[in-house]
């Protein structure tokens, strides 16, 4: 057996660390027995990513990035699972020599490498990559679920019961021909859960099946598998789904709940035929992972405040506006929580209900069964309502309803999809909404986007061309900040999103405006003029504070 490379001497020699870190690592290796890498990383003499590029120079090895990387199928088969993550490998492939492919933290274990030989029968070649990225990695390439008393355990749960059933369906009521089909859903269901996926994507292509998430508003790759495998997986989805397995012809939709990583979550199902089978679409609603409050979600100090004096107006129309996935939802729910107090009746009509709150009276709109938004807000008007909140305003006839209840001494909110705080106003108008009742009803219009923040461990400044800076209208040599990547964030550079708000008060000049049917150019003159700050400008205001890019922010704001 080979001797044992000393890992310290290589750091020191890299100029990593110094002799004098070296000794207090070893030192306090000697006491507690752990790696002396981890010490090292503990204590913040060195990093993870430093720790492996210095072994890579040194031993003249390549890093890896497994977030960009596919482990073969043939190479994950040669490891059992448990195994891998025991000795914290990753098999990647089987090279055109035979040689078994693996990335590994610490090249340096000779213990590690002559078992992974004994276990396969090949010569093994290793490449570096970061320990954490080493663990994300195994807990999804080889689509398993970690079993443990909460997590690994998902459940399909009652959809109308009273009471909260823990078990009507699991991955033990299934026959064991099928536990391979099952495993592989549970694992991509409990792995979208961990990383914050608000959809899956599980699409057939001609020879695979690919799957992707979506996180911080981007796509990315998850995994694939055989094509042959398909029919299976969307089958068991479809039946968790309660939608009908034998129809694959027609699009249809479905929706589960489920008790995954110990906590309830809701997903909406829909199903596509295409030319290589049903593409799926998983919409997941994690009512733990959405922020409410109106500091969580990115109202700045006087923005908040303006808002907060908007809803203490005891009746008129607050619309949000922004297209689909901007977050209006939850500005909804904050807003409610800031109304939502004991001598107050708040009925909520929505499809679906994202998040319930404690206190508050909230419908599930069912247009199977008849119960659509007019329909529901015909009905809540009978329930002594304060507050209403109706999920989107979509037709006239909602319109109009919510409108008069507005007049009637309500306050509504709602949405509208726009793409600015004043073409709410249009839209209304558009829909058919006499401008009269649009301008005597409308307390105001906030519009909305989601941008991506930067990631805090890998963010790097710059100083913006004095070019750039005139264009807008920033001080000569400011400081901005540009994503890298790093394993934190996926190597995208983005980590987590917040959102910017253009808020609209719409006063009594503005409401002369709507009466006469000004063109929206002059509302969104006046709106500005009255103190509105625009997307643009609000996204700016993040580039100066470093949270998001200016390309990001450019992007989104685009228009």
């Amino acid at each position: 057996m080979a001797e044992r490379l000393r890992l310290g001497d290589l750091l020191v020699k890299a100029g990593a660390i110094s002799d004098d870190q070296l000794a207090r690592a070893l030192e306090e290796q000697r006491v507690t027995h752990a790696r002396l890498g981890e010490v090292l990383v503990k204590n913040g003499w060195v990093s993870e990513r430093q720790l492996v590029e210095a072994l890579a120079d040194q031993l003249r090895k390549n890093i890896v990035t497994l977030s960009r990387f596919k482990p073969m199928p043939e190479a994950l088969r040669l490891v059992p699972e448990q195994t891998a993550k025991r000795l914290e490998i990753v098999p990647m492939s089987v090279n055109e020599s035979g040689q078994l492919m693996v990335a590994i933290a610490d090249p340096l274990n000779v213990f590690v490498l002559d078992e992974l030989r004994m276990l396969t029968g090949m010569e093994v070649d290793v490449s570096l990559a970061v320990p954490s990225e080493i663990r994300r990695s195994l807990d999804s390439v080889y689509l398993a679920p970690t079993e443990s008393a909460d997590e690994g355990k998902i459940e399909v749960m009652e959809d109308t019961s009273e009471e909260e059933m823990d078990t009507m369906l699991s991955t033990s009521d299934v026959a064991s021909d099928d536990a391979p089909v099952v495993k592989l859903v549970n694992s991509m269901i409990e792995q979208s859960v961990k990383e914050g996926t608000s959809d899956i994507h599980i699409e057939p292509h001609e020879r695979k099946t690919r799957v992707r998430y979506r996180v911080d508003g981007s796509l990315f790759d998850a995994f694939e598998f055989s094509r042959r495998m398909h029919p299976a997986v969307s089958s068991r989805i479809k039946i968790m789904a309660g939608m009908d397995i034998s129809e694959k012809r027609k699009p249809q939709d479905g929706r589960i709940v489920i008790k995954v990583l110990g906590r309830r979550v809701d997903f909406r199902v829909s199903s596509l035929p295409t030319v290589f089978g049903e593409k799926i679409v998983i919409r997941v609603l994690d009512q733990s992972a959405v922020m409410v409050g109106l500091e969580k979600i990115g109202f700045e100090a006087e923005d908040k405040a303006l808002l907060e004096d908007i809803l203490k107006v005891p009746y008129g129309i607050i619309l949000v506006t922004g297209p689909t996935g901007s977050g209006k939802s939850t500005t909804l729910y904050s807003m409610l929580e800031r109304l939502n107090r004991p001598e107050v009746n708040i009925i909520t009509v929505e499809d679906p209900v994202e998040y319930h709150i404690q206190g508050i009276n909230q419908v599930q709109v069912n247009e199977r069964a008849g119960l659509t938004f007019a329909e529901s807000l015909r009905s809540i008007l009978r329930q002594d309502p304060d507050k209403i909140m109706l999920g989107e305003i979509r037709d006239m006839v909602t319109a109009e309803m919510a409108i008069r209840a507005a007049l009637t001494g309500h306050t509504v909110l709602s949405t509208l999809h726009t793409n600015d705080a004043p073409s709410s106003i249009i839209r209304l108008i558009d829909m058919g909404v006499a401008p009269f009742l649009v301008s005597s009803s409308m307390m105001a219009a906030i519009a909305q986007r989601l941008v991506r923040r930067l990631c805090t461990q890998c963010k790097e400044s710059y100083t913006l061309p004095q070019a750039l800076c005139d264009s807008l209208g920033f001080p000569p040599d400011t400081v901005a900040y540009r994503p890298v990547g790093c394993e934190a964030c996926r190597n995208s550079g983005f980590k987590g999103r917040t959102a910017i708000f253009e808020i609209m008060v719409v006063n009594d000049e503005m409401r002369n405006l709507i009466v006469r049917g000004a063109p929206l150019s002059e509302i969104r003159s006046l709106a500005i003029q009255e103190g509105m700050r625009t997307l643009r400008d609000q996204g700016l205001r993040k580039v100066k504070s470093g949270v998001s890019s200016l390309e990001e922010v450019l992007f989104v704001t685009m228009g």
